[in-house]
């Protein structure tokens, strides 16, 4: 249940103008921005003698005039990452209430910052800064009020290593301590033969709310970890104990993306629905319905409490693999 839909992807840029979009570019690489979407990313993608490879699901244009971030490439996960049961959590010193945000779910889901407008702070021809300020009891849409004032900001960079770095900061602007977790929700391509490869300690199994309840270790992670096909796997879990390095290849075209992440974000949740042709690897640095599970002395839940004025960084990493 992390909001996935079908989508029309983009085969040529929309007007950037009409969706107030930012583009990137350094050699092959473009990166296209939606900032009123959430702050999203809306193309990540190479272009070779008139060949495009696409390393993220493309945005669609539907998604873009609709302005909605499921539609997107990645989105931001912050001040916390996937739900919280019923909205509900008495973790930290403000207890939660929060609305529901995406469609008929009780659970509150993916934070406040993927259904808010962000600002462009700075923008070059490789590089851009979107930041976001949330202050409680704004007018903010369908986004649930979360009841601590924060500052957020994304820097993307384009190296000349031909990836995408993306630095995160969540930044309390409160006077009191805030619960806290960062991260970002990548939509991949799933064509035949799709492969994923990583390293992870333990699985979350969950309810029928799709919630995590209990940690084990299936037999099937030693194959994720060689690497396994995609198509064969139908999951929405996180996992604990992630090595904070994913590979994703791609055999019909022999090409590869490599995620590496760097601490706080040790967390790592796969959603791959069957039938889609898209699934998503998200680099966190919660897992799921954490404040409430760390009420409960659930000690492997990551999240955390920022002090007044104190910052999270998180900061990930996107490399493609395209051979000659």
């Amino acid at each position: 249940m992390n909001g996935d839909q079908d989508v029309e992807p983009l085969h040529t840029m929309p007007d950037r103008a009409a969706h107030d979009l930012v583009e990137l570019a350094l050699g092959e690489l473009r990166l296209v921005l939606a900032p009123r979407v959430g702050g999203s990313i809306a193309e990540f993608s190479s272009r070779r003698g008139g060949v495009v490879q696409h390393w993220l699901r493309p945005a669609s244009e539907a998604a873009l005039r609709a302005v909605n971030p499921l539609g997107m490439a990645s989105f931001p996960l912050l001040p916390w990452c996937n739900r919280i049961r019923d909205g509900r959590s008495d973790f930290g010193a403000r207890p939660l209430r929060l609305a529901p945000n995406y469609g008929d779910s009780p659970h509150t889901i993916h934070g406040v910052g993927w259904q808010r407008p962000w600002c462009v702070r700075e923008h070059g021809p490789a590089h851009a800064v979107l930041q976001l300020v949330h202050v409680p009891g704004e007018l903010h849409g369908v986004a649930p009020d979360w009841p601590y004032r924060f500052e957020a900001e994304q820097r993307f960079t384009l190296d000349a290593r031909g990836g995408l770095t993306v630095g995160m900061t969540l930044t309390n602007r409160d006077e009191l301590p805030m619960p806290a977790g960062i991260g970002h929700h990548p939509y991949l391509p799933r064509r035949d033969g799709t492969r994923l490869q990583a390293t992870v300690a333990a699985m979350w199994g969950g309810d029928a709310e799709l919630l995590p309840t209990v940690l084990s270790r299936p037999p099937w992670l030693d194959e994720l970890q060689r690497g396994m096909a995609v198509a064969d796997t139908d999951l929405d879990n996180n996992f604990t104990g992630w090595s904070r390095s994913a590979r994703i290849d791609w055999p019909d075209t022999g090409t590869a993306l490599q995620l590496d992440a760097d601490a706080p974000l040790d967390q790592f949740v796969i959603y791959s629905p069957p039938g889609f042709d898209h699934f998503c690897i998200e680099p966190v640095s919660n897992c799921t319905d954490w404040m409430n599970l760390a009420q409960h002395g659930e000690q492997r839940v990551g999240g955390c409490l920022l002090a007044p004025g104190e910052t999270l960084r998180a900061c990930f990493h996107l490399l493609p693999d395209w051979p000659a």
